[in-house]
């Protein structure tokens, strides 16, 4: 197994992984503060990425599609990996399946949240798929959109269009 420091220049740990010809795990040691080092050094979010976190393989494959037709570039993590991933991607929008009870994604929120203070911006922004009907303000403010679910195109696709829309200003 290689490891390498997470700022290594490469987009996503499968680039670098093709690159080595092995499996790569993120040197977290070395790399301690990556967000910090970044972020002082102009890191920019990929606007044209989108990641998309939850346990059901099913609602990720149907959100992909539907951030595809908005001709973002989607990646597909289950909450555990969506954790690791995120630096590494820095996308522009994060889209959180909550699960039944809202708490699938709490990871990702919280590498959000170190995200964001790192960087001083409100990028990543992010949109729950939730159950229930929610206001986005009772998630701490990390949660810019709340769709409930079953979400349809017609629900999601504008959302993702407005949030992606604001953050490129």
């Amino acid at each position: 197994m290689f490891r390498q420091p997470l700022s290594s220049g490469f987009q996503t740990q499968g680039e670098l992984e093709a690159m080595t010809g092995s499996r790569v795990e993120p040197d977290f040691d070395q790399d301690r503060n990556f967000a910090d080092r970044e972020a002082a050094h102009g890191l920019a979010p990929d606007m044209s990425r989108v990641l998309v976190a939850g346990n059901s393989q099913i609602n990720r494959i149907v959100v992909c599609k539907i951030v595809e037709r908005s001709g973002l570039k989607p990646v597909s993590e289950n909450p555990v990996s969506a954790v690791r991933v995120l630096p590494l991607v820095f996308p522009g929008l994060v889209i959180l399946d909550g699960g039944p009870d809202n708490t699938d994604c709490d990871g990702v929120i919280g590498a959000v949240v170190a995200l964001r203070r790192a960087t001083g911006r409100k990028l990543p922004a992010v949109i729950l798929l939730s159950n229930r009907a929610a206001d986005p303000a009772s998630f701490s403010g990390v949660v810019d959109v709340v769709v409930t679910k079953p979400f349809t195109a017609d629900h999601l696709q504008p959302a993702v269009d407005r949030l992606i829309g604001v953050a490129r200003g």
